[in-house]
């Protein structure tokens, strides 16, 4: 399993310095939306300059003109990006035509879909590389955890990277990292911690136990 540090809501200068605090113990780098909407492919490519040894991961929730828009980010230096798997297969198929022409991945944010194993089905059958479970802040704040979604999609998903995101703190690691994803996604449980460092390396090693 891998670490992906979610990045959402600081400015550009504040998290590089951030990321380069906890660089030791991430394995990608992810450029939220909120972040993307305020800096740009600017920000992604900020971060392909400072941190060459990692993998970024563009989070623009592609919803239509997914070889336009994947390419920019893929681009910018991205190694994922993210489309909407509520979207038309169409413009899933164009961000995957995109992924392989710069020879990157796609990775499809699974948020409000509805039927996960036909979803699933049909993102394989279309070269998706990665699937992203993805609980909502608004739903969180409802009391949705993303665990069963990410059981679904453990049981249907042959080929596809599966990543899960939706609140992971240190103490939930174990239960997520019981069902084997392949990436962790971790955002404001390092970002806020009072030691962002200390925490991504308790957070990186408990994920690492579970590697053996």
């Amino acid at each position: 399993m891998k670490l992906q540090f979610a990045l959402d809501v600081f400015n550009l200068e504040d998290a590089l310095s951030l990321t380069r605090q906890v660089r030791d113990y991430i394995d990608i780098i992810e450029i939220g939306t909120p972040f993307i909407m305020e800096s740009g492919m600017n920000a992604v490519r900020r971060f392909r300059e400072t941190f060459p040894e990692k993998e970024i991961l563009a989070d623009t929730k592609i919803m239509d003109a997914g070889e336009l828009e994947a390419g920019s980010a893929f681009r910018a230096g991205a190694d994922y990006v993210t489309v909407l798997g509520v979207t038309d297969l169409a413009t899933i198929k164009a961000c995957v035509a995109a992924s392989n022409r710069y020879g990157k991945k796609i990775c499809a944010d699974m948020i409000c879909v509805a039927d996960l194993p036909r979803k699933i089905s049909e993102l394989e059958e279309l070269g998706v590389q990665g699937i992203a479970v993805h609980t909502g802040v608004d739903q969180q704040k409802m009391g949705r955890t993303p665990l069963d979604d990410l059981r679904i999609m453990k049981k249907y998903a042959k080929h596809a990277e599966i990543s899960v995101a939706g609140g992971i703190k240190y103490h939930t690691v174990p239960v997520y990292a019981e069902l084997k994803p392949d990436v962790l996604i971790v955002g404001g449980a390092i970002g806020e911690a009072e030691n962002p460092a200390a925490e991504a390396k308790r957070i990186y090693e408990k994920i690492q136990s579970f590697n053996v």
